[in-house]
């Protein structure tokens, strides 16, 4: 087959330059971006007496961050990532789409009210930035293919369809991919056997092998912090968990295999600063969430302090590199953390930094690493044993009869019970729900172009376009136009393929796979394979397929 690459038309690739914020200044060469998902001030504070010295992201705080979604003023993480990646609103559990607009709020249903936009591809920043020619990067702590990093690269209907986000992924041409989910690229019945003996069974329901595919794009692939550490540069993947990463305060009991998320942060700017035009990086710290969802403030302080160590290797490459632009903010809060409990109301404003800080200082694990080291007896002197081990909590038998009706209760799990009733009992640390909070979040901005005052979570996405020298519709009109006049032909069932979009043109006939980004088109002689600059996409609420510009141009030459 004869393989040929095609140039967008020049009407798309009309620019408009403008810079992150009044004064005007030059555009970032390089870009940062740094999530803390679910979080707010209070992990902040806690994290500083924790810590005993400021944090990275103190110098930073010049504003705040609007969370709402299109369907709720609580935010979920899909619809949260997908407004900071791409500039719209958008649906809960939505990737890189837009809102199903007859589900809107009330206070949106004008702005997005347009049909275009219904369940309409979305191109994200970390995709106009590779069409600009900069090399781009995902970090993150849990699967890569979780809601936040997933909304930077895929354009997907529902977060919970890993196989097809990472397929998105794969295909979506990242230089630099570190995180966990290794078992979404390995085919169901297959496993993969690790640099340290692991053993990951596949996910995959469609036979594919994506870690082939990825050799064939010549990715190498580390599953390490040895192998990490061992790439000096080109593309690589690093997926160090079949699932989610350890929390930071795990990783050394359970996977000391792991990297830190400072550590794949160091690597990942490492490589891609080498490309001459510059880099677009995303990092999330995606566990502190996890441990606002737990009602957990061991889990919850270690995991953002992880991120802050983070945040300081970003601030170091900004302050050496003047060129580099760091924007940092939590996607939303989550489990309405506070200093200060009913237990304490009495007495608060004696409150010493002992009484904050002793309750956490005998927790070695987060709650969810207690739960397994109870290797499922959970037997009153067991629980009991385990807590005083790795907590250094001495539970009494009406603690213990508290936290398993809390499991059976609204709880819902050990681990949570375990922690809401450990942290109302004998810490100072409150909370509110288990869920996410629909306040502003922060804002922190280092480098070049900073950004002032309360924005919505939208605008941070359209700052990054203006500074990247291509508008938000520039690039939506180049990545994702609607197809018309095709069929679609079912699968292969002699070897893998998705389902395939088949156009015919006058002299040829024109196949794409959807979810992927080749183009081949057969004249009857001869099949000419094109590399697309973009995704081929079918939205199924609408059964639309979308494709680039770029191949409407080339299927117009035929």
């Amino acid at each position: 087959m004869l393989k040929k690459t095609f140039a967008a038309s020049a009407a798309v690739l009309a620019m408009a330059v403008t810079t992150f914020a009044a004064p005007q200044s030059a555009a970032p060469k390089n870009i940062v971006v740094m999530i803390p998902d679910g979080c707010g001030p209070s992990i902040m504070t806690l994290a500083r007496w924790k810590k005993g010295a400021p944090l990275a992201v103190d110098q930073m705080t010049t504003g705040l961050v609007k969370t709402d979604m299109a369907n709720s003023v609580i935010t979920g993480s899909a619809a949260a990532a997908t407004a900071f990646a791409t500039s719209f609103k958008t649906t809960a559990r939505y990737l890189g789409l837009g809102p199903d607009t007859s589900r809107n709020l009330t206070t949106y249903e004008a702005e997005y009210s347009n049909a275009d936009l219904d369940h309409r591809p979305l191109a994200t920043v970390l995709e106009a930035a590779r069409l600009q020619g900069k090399a781009v990067g995902l970090i993150s702590t849990s699967r890569i293919t979780h809601a936040t990093p997933a909304a930077y690269a895929s354009h997907i209907q529902d977060r919970g369809w890993d196989n097809d986000i990472m397929e998105h992924m794969v295909h979506n041409d990242i230089d630099v991919v570190f995180g966990g989910g290794a078992r979404h690229l390995i085919p169901s019945g297959s496993s993969y056997t690790t640099s340290f003996g692991d053993v990951w069974d596949g996910r995959r329901t469609d036979g594919q092998n994506l870690m082939d595919v990825l050799a064939d794009k010549g990715y190498k692939f580390v599953d390490s912090k040895d192998g990490m550490a061992s790439v000096l540069s080109g593309k690589v993947w690093g997926l160090f968990d079949d699932s989610h990463m350890d929390a930071d305060l795990d990783r050394n009991e359970f996977h000391p295999t792991q990297p830190t998320i400072a550590e794949m942060t160091q690597k990942a700017i490492e490589i891609l600063s080498q490309d001459p035009d510059g880099f677009f990086l995303m990092v999330e710290g995606s566990q502190v969430d996890w441990g606002g969802h737990n009602n957990d403030p061991i889990y919850m302080v270690t995991d953002f302090l992880a991120f802050d160590s983070a945040v300081q290797v970003a601030k170091d490459f900004a302050d050496a590199n003047n060129e580099t632009s760091v924007i940092g903010f939590p996607d939303h809060n989550c489990g309405g953390m506070d200093i200060g409990n009913r237990s304490w109301n009495w007495s608060y404003t004696g409150i010493k930094v002992d009484d904050l800080l002793g309750p956490l200082a005998g927790m070695k694990l987060t709650s969810g690493g207690v739960e397994k080291k109870l290797g499922g007896d959970y037997s009153e002197a067991n629980i009991i044993s385990t807590v005083q081990t790795w907590w250094g909590i001495t539970l009494t038998s009406p603690d213990v009869a508290e936290i398993q009706a809390l499991q059976a209760g609204d709880a819902g799990s050990f681990n949570y019970a375990l922690a809401r009733y450990v942290s109302k009992t004998y810490t100072g640390i409150g909370w509110t729900s288990h869920g996410h909070n629909g306040e502003d979040v922060p804002l922190w901005t280092w480098g070049t172009n900073r950004v002032l005052g309360t924005i919505d979570n939208t605008k941070i996405a359209s700052m990054i376009f203006n500074a990247l020298g291509m508008s938000v519709n520039a690039a939506n009109n180049r990545l994702f136009r609607k197809l018309t006049d095709y069929t679609i032909e079912d699968d292969d069932p002699t070897e893998y393929s998705n389902p395939t979009v088949v156009v015919s043109l006058p002299t040829a006939t024109a196949r794409m796979e959807i979810n992927r980004d080749v183009l081949e088109i057969d004249n009857g002689t001869t099949v000419d394979t094109y590399d697309l600059e973009g995704l081929v996409v079918k939205v199924p609420a609408t059964e639309q397929v979308w494709v680039p510009q770029q191949a409407l141009d080339i299927m117009a030459t035929y």
